[in-house]
């Protein structure tokens, strides 16, 4: 059976909001692949409130994915965030609205809402976007990058397990 490090990863987005939508794709993608994995929890927060965020608690490791308005490259440009940026985006006290909770305004209720139990190895991809008109469906580009980071977190998935299942033979 293949163990996966204690991970949580959260897609964030609006799918009636066109490539809005692409934080939960990805977490549709990946809950086919990975679906009933011990120790992967894969949380589509969509447009749900943050109370979803008590579900982190005992994770290792938590994977935000959501898309990222007004960066002047093209549509689908990933990104994956380094750990100073990660912690530099934790907000003090952000305003928050139940329906449109960002992954840097999760980030900061999931650090004070788990207090000792935030785990220290966090990661945050973000995918360029810049269609959030309502509509359903992503565009081409927008599609291409979120199958592009299925690709790259299923690998990740895969050699971790593939180390830990080594480590104990």
């Amino acid at each position: 059976m293949t163990k996966f490090k204690k991970t949580a990863l959260l897609g964030f987005g609006n799918p009636a909001r066109s490539d809005d939508g692409v934080g939960c794709y990805v977490i549709q993608q990946l809950k086919e692949q990975y679906q009933e994995k011990e120790g992967l929890t894969l949380i589509d927060m969509g447009t749900s409130a943050f109370e979803v965020l008590f579900q982190l608690k005992g994770n290792e490791r938590i994977i935000f994915i959501d898309g990222v308005i007004n960066t002047g490259e093209p549509d689908g440009t990933l990104y994956h965030l380094p750990a100073s940026e990660i912690d530099a985006a934790i907000q003090e006290d952000p305003m928050v609205f139940l329906h449109s909770l960002k992954w840097d305004q999760a980030l900061s209720y999931a650090k004070k809402i788990l207090q000792d139990d935030y785990p220290e190895d966090i990661g945050v991809y973000l995918i360029a976007i810049s269609n959030t008109k309502m509509d359903i469906g992503m565009s081409p580009q927008v599609v291409a990058a979120a199958d592009q980071l299925v690709g790259i977190i299923a690998k990740q998935l895969e050699e971790e397990a593939h180390s830990v299942a080594k480590g104990h033979e």
